[in-house]
C-alpha cells in the first residue's frame, strides 16, 4: 500500500477532524482548535491551547492531564503569546511542518521549522513520554522534529539535558518570567559548558553559576548522593562522539500509579522536584536546589536584602521602595527596589560637595565581587573615597579592608546575629540622600515616642478597643469556616485557636500522645482530615515560635510528615499536620491484626532511612530528631512511611548541640551518648533507627525478653538478634505473623544494618545516607560485632561472644 493511500485511509477513519474523538495524533488535513486537545495514549499528558491566570495571552503547550490543578510542562510560543483566538488552529502545513495559523489571515504564528524534504507526508503525535514529535508517515521512526529538543522549564523523563556534538543543538531548561508568564525568565539549568561532567544553575545575565551538582561519578552527582537512594528514577549520563547529556527514566515497579512527578527550574531560580498524589490539592515539593533561597544570584534584584527562612525573602533596603509591586506579587523581583530620593551628586552633578550620607546596615553577608581599595587606611578614608565617586552605592570597612560597590547593589543577605555572636556578619554603609537619612533617624525617634504616648491611652479608649475586640471575636465564633489569618511561608497557614477547637470537636478524637503533647483528629473545609498536635512545654515568644514553624515548614520530603499550619495565641501552641490514615507504625507492628508483609516492612525501613538522611544531610540547617520510635513513624494510605515530630527540639527550645546532662527521647531507643553526657550528634538518631529496624523485623518490642531454645534465661532481644546473626540463623528472628515468608538476603542485610547502627561508639555507626545505600544494595556490608552496652543492659556479661577483633575495635566498611 502506498504512503498516500495509508494516509487517505487514516483520514477516513478519523473523519478529517481531531475534534470527533480523543486522539494523540494530527494528520495532514486535520486541525486542532482552541476547544480541542491531543491526549497521550497513557492519558498522562495533553497538548492544546491555554491561558494562564486572567491574562489575554494564549499559548500552545503540553500540560499534566491527570493533575486537577493546571500545570504547564512545555510551551511552544513562550516568548510570542497569541492574542486573537477566534480563528486559531494547529495543523500540518503544505511544507509538512506543524504550524499554528490564523485561518482568517492565513498567517503562520508558530511553526516547527523542520527541514523536510519536498513531497514528504508528515504526522504529529503526542507520545506517552510527553514528547511532541513530527514524523514522516512513511517511516514513523524517523523523527523530523520533537519538543524534547526545545525544552522550556520542565525536565521530562526520557528527555535529554545537554548537547548534540554533531548538529550543535543545545538543550537546557529556562525558568518562566513570572508565575503567569511563561516567557524566558532569569535562570537556567544546563550542562557545564567547560566540559566538567556536572550540571549548573546560573542567571542568564551572568556566566558565573550559583550552584552545581558536583561531578558525575558514574551513579550520581557528588552534591546529590540522594540520587542513588531513589529507586523510582534511573539516571544516566552519556558522553560519546555524538552526544553529551543527562537523562532519566521512571522505574515502573517502584512508581505509585497514582503519583505524578515534576522536575522544573522554578521562577525562584531553584531546581525543584514535586510530586502529586491522587487526591492531593497541590504539588508537594520534595527537593529544592540550592536549598537556601538567598543562594540564588540576584533573586531579589538590586538594593534589596534577602533573608533565609523568612517570608517574604526579599525586602527593600531603607530609603528604597519596590520598583514594580505587580511583578513582585508574581515572584519576579528582578527589578528590585528604587531610591526614594535621588542622590545629591546626581542632582547637582557634583561629587566634591555632595550632601549624601551613609546609613549603616548591620549583620549582613556582603557579595564578594568588590575589589579592595588600597588607598583607604581607615573607615573615614573609605567613606570619603566612596563619596568622591557618584557611582559608588555603598562601602564596607573591616579587617583594615575597604570594599566598595558601584551602581546596582546585588546579593546582600541578612544574617542572624545576637549580642554573643555576629555569625560572620558585616556592616554595610549604604549611600543615601541626606533627606532620606534624616527621615530614617526621625522615624526611629517616632517609634520611641509612639511607645511612650501609647502607654498613656485613656481608659475610655481602652474600653472601646476591648469592646470592639469582643464584638469581632463573637462574630468570628459564629463562622463555621476556618480562616487563614496569615501566611508564614508557602503553604503554612496560621489558624485561630477557636477554629481548631471546632475542627477537632473540642479535641475529642485523640489519636495519641507523647513527650511533646497530644494529637487529635480534625476536619477542615468540611472533609479534609488533619492531625492537630497540642504542644506541652513550648514557652517561646510568638515571634520566635513563628520563625521556628516557618523553618520546619520549609523542610519537605516524601518521607516526612507535612506541616500544614500552626496556632499561636497567648500561651497556646499547636501544630497542624497532614492526617495519616494508617496511623503509626507501632499499631501495625505490635498489634495482633498486623498485615505488613516482608516487602512492606523492608520498604518502610528504607523510607525511614531516607527521611532521616534528608534531615541529617540535605537540610540547610541540620535537623537531629532525637526521638525516633515506631510511634513517630506514620503511614499513609499506601503504607508510605513518614517521620513525625522532627524539629521539636527547636520549637521547645532544646539545644542539643551542647553537652546535656538529662536524657531526652524515649527509653529503649536512647543512644549511649545520652547516658555519658557527650555532645549529641545525628548518630543518636542512627542508634534509635537500629532499634526500630529490629522491631520492624521481629514485630515485637525490643524490651520484651526472648527465651532462647535450650535455655531458661531471658535475653534482651537486640542481643539475641546479634547472636542469631553471627550464627547465620536470621530466619528465626522474623515476625511469626509472617509465617516464615521473607526475603532472607534482605533480612540478613537489615539485621547487619541494625547491629551496626547499635554500636557503642558513634564513630562505628554508619550515617543514614550510608544506611540508605546499603539497604538498596549499592554498598556491601560486613558482619558487625555485638555491642558491649547491649550485653551489659541485658545482664549478659558472661556471654562467650567477642566484642573485639584481633584486639581492636571493628570498623564499618562501606
Amino acid at each position: 500500500m502506498t504512503p498516500v493511500l495509508v494516509v487517505f485511509t487514516m483520514l477516513l477513519c478519523l473523519h478529517t477532524s481531531a475534534s470527533s474523538a480523543v486522539t494523540d495524533t494530527i494528520l495532514p488535513g486535520q486541525a486542532l482548535g482552541v476547544d480541542n486537545k491531543l491526549i497521550s495514549s497513557n492519558g498522562r499528558y495533553a497538548l492544546g491551547f491555554f491561558q494562564i491566570g486572567h491574562t489575554a495571552n494564549w499559548y500552545l503547550g503540553i500540560w499534566f492531564n491527570t493533575v486537577p490543578k493546571f500545570t504547564s510542562a512545555w510551551v511552544a510560543n513562550r516568548d510570542k503569546p497569541i492574542r486573537n483566538t477566534t480563528s486559531l488552529e494547529l495543523t500540518i502545513s503544505h511544507d509538512g511542518n506543524l504550524v499554528v495559523v490564523n485561518r482568517s489571515t492565513k498567517s503562520a504564528i508558530w511553526t516547527t521549522q523542520a527541514n523536510i524534504k519536498r513531497n514528504s507526508t508528515t504526522a504529529a503525535m503526542l507520545l506517552s513520554s510527553g514528547n511532541l514529535v513530527l514524523t514522516d508517515s512513511s517511516n514513523s521512526t524517523k523523527v523530523l522534529w520533537q519538543s524534547f529538543d526545545h525544552p522550556t522549564d520542565t525536565f521530562f523523563p526520557g528527555a535529554k539535558l545537554g548537547w548534540d556534538k554533531v548538529t550543535g543543538l543545545k538543550r537546557r531548561f529556562v525558568s518562566w518570567k513570572n508565575l503567569v508568564n511563561p516567557a524566558t525568565g532569569a535562570y537556567c539549568e544546563q550542562l557545564d559548558p567547560s566540559g566538567v561532567d556536572q550540571l549548573l544553575l546560573l542567571a542568564l545575565n551572568s556566566s558565573i553559576p550559583y550552584w552545581s551538582t558536583g561531578v558525575w561519578n558514574g551513579k550520581y552527582f557528588a552534591a546529590l548522593p540522594e540520587m542513588s537512594a531513589r529507586h523510582s528514577i534511573s539516571p544516566k549520563f552519556v558522553d560519546n562522539d555524538k552526544e553529551k547529556y543527562l537523562t532519566y527514566n521512571l522505574v515502573a515497579e517502584y512508581m505509585d500509579p497514582n503519583m505524578v512527578t515534576r522536575h522544573v527550574i522554578d521562577v525562584s531560580g531553584q531546581a525543584k522536584t514535586f510530586i502529586w498524589m491522587k487526591g492531593s490539592e497541590d504539588w508537594v515539593m520534595i527537593n529544592a536546589q540550592p536549598r537556601a533561597q538567598c543562594d540564588v544570584h540576584a533573586i531579589c534584584g538590586p538594593f534589596t536584602i534577602c533573608t533565609d527562612n523568612k517570608v517574604p525573602h526579599c525586602n527593600c533596603m531603607e530609603g528604597f521602595t519596590i520598583t514594580s509591586p505587580k511583578d513582585w506579587e508574581l515572584e519576579n523581583r528582578a527589578g528590585g527596589c528604587s531610591r526614594n530620593t535621588q542622590l545629591d551628586c546626581i542632582s547637582n552633578k557634583s561629587t566634591t560637595h555632595t550632601t549624601d550620607k551613609f546609613y549603616s546596615v548591620p549583620c549582613v553577608k556582603l557579595p564578594q565581587n568588590a575589589p579592595k581599595v588600597e588607598a583607604a587606611a581607615s573607615a573615614s578614608d573609605c567613606a570619603q573615597i566612596c563619596l568622591s565617586n557618584c557611582s559608588c552605592s555603598a562601602y564596607s570597612f573591616s579587617d583594615n579592608r575597604c570594599s566598595m560597590w558601584h551602581n546596582e547593589l546585588l546579593n546582600i543577605r541578612q544574617l542572624q546575629c545576637s549580642d554573643t555572636t555576629n555569625s560572620n556578619g558585616e556592616i554595610l554603609y549604604l549611600r543615601l540622600s541626606a533627606k532620606d537619612v534624616q527621615s530614617l533617624k526621625n522615624n526611629r525617634r517616632g517609634i520611641v515616642a509612639g511607645i511612650v504616648i501609647g502607654t498613656g491611652i485613656s481608659t475610655l479608649g481602652l474600653f472601646a478597643l476591648v469592646l470592639l475586640l469582643m464584638i469581632w471575636r463573637n462574630k468570628n465564633k459564629r463562622s463555621g469556616q476556618i480562616r487563614n489569618e496569615s501566611e508564614v511561608c508557602d503553604g503554612i497557614t496560621a489558624f485561630r485557636y477557636n477554629d481548631l477547637q471546632r475542627a477537632t470537636n473540642s479535641f475529642a478524637d485523640k489519636l495519641g500522645g507523647g513527650s511533646f503533647g497530644s494529637v487529635f483528629k480534625g476536619f477542615i473545609k468540611g472533609s479534609n482530615a488533619i492531625a492537630v498536635k497540642r504542644l506541652d512545654g513550648a514557652y517561646q515568644g510568638e515571634k520566635q515560635f513563628r520563625a521556628e514553624v516557618s523553618s520546619i515548614g520549609a523542610v519537605q520530603h516524601i518521607n516526612l510528615v507535612k506541616l500544614v499550619g500552626f496556632c499561636c495565641e497567648g500561651s497556646k501552641r499547636l501544630l497542624v499536620y497532614e492526617y495519616m490514615s494508617n496511623r503509626s507504625l507501632d499499631v501495625h507492628l505490635f498489634g495482633s491484626n498486623s498485615m505488613l508483609n516482608w516487602t512492606a516492612r523492608y520498604e518502610i525501613g528504607l523510607g525511614v532511612a531516607r527521611g532521616l538522611a534528608y534531615l541529617h544531610d540535605s537540610c540547610r540547617d541540620r535537623v537531629i530528631h532525637c526521638d525516633i520510635k515506631p510511634e513517630n513513624i506514620l503511614l499513609d494510605a499506601s503504607l508510605l512511611p513518614k517521620i513525625a515530630d522532627f524539629g521539636m527540639a527547636k520549637l521547645l527550645g532544646r539545644d542539643y548541640s551542647r553537652v546535656l546532662t538529662t536524657m531526652r527521647g524515649t527509653t529503649g531507643y536512647l543512644a549511649p551518648e545520652w547516658l555519658t553526657g557527650v555532645p549529641i550528634t545525628p548518630k543518636v538518631d542512627v542508634f534509635s533507627y537500629g532499634m526500630v529496624l529490629l522491631e520492624i523485623i521481629s514485630g515485637r518490642r525490643n524490651s520484651c525478653p526472648t527465651v532462647p531454645s535450650g535455655g531458661n534465661t531471658d535475653v534482651y532481644f537486640p542481643v539475641h538478634a546479634a547472636h542469631k546473626l553471627l550464627e547465620g540463623d536470621v530466619g528465626s528472628l522474623v515476625d511469626h505473623k509472617l509465617h516464615g515468608i521473607a526475603n532472607l538476603d534482605e533480612l540478613e542485610i537489615a539485621c547487619k544494618v541494625a547491629c551496626w547502627c547499635l554500636q557503642d561508639n558513634e564513630l562505628d555507626r554508619p550515617t543514614m545516607g550510608q544506611v540508605v545505600q546499603i539497604l538498596q544494595g549499592l554498598v556491601e556490608i560486613t558482619m558487625p560485632p555485638i555491642p558491649r552496652l547491649l550485653q551489659a543492659m541485658a545482664g549478659s556479661s558472661h556471654s562467650t561472644c567477642s566484642f573485639f577483633v584481633s584486639g581492636k575495635r571493628a570498623a564499618l566498611h562501606v
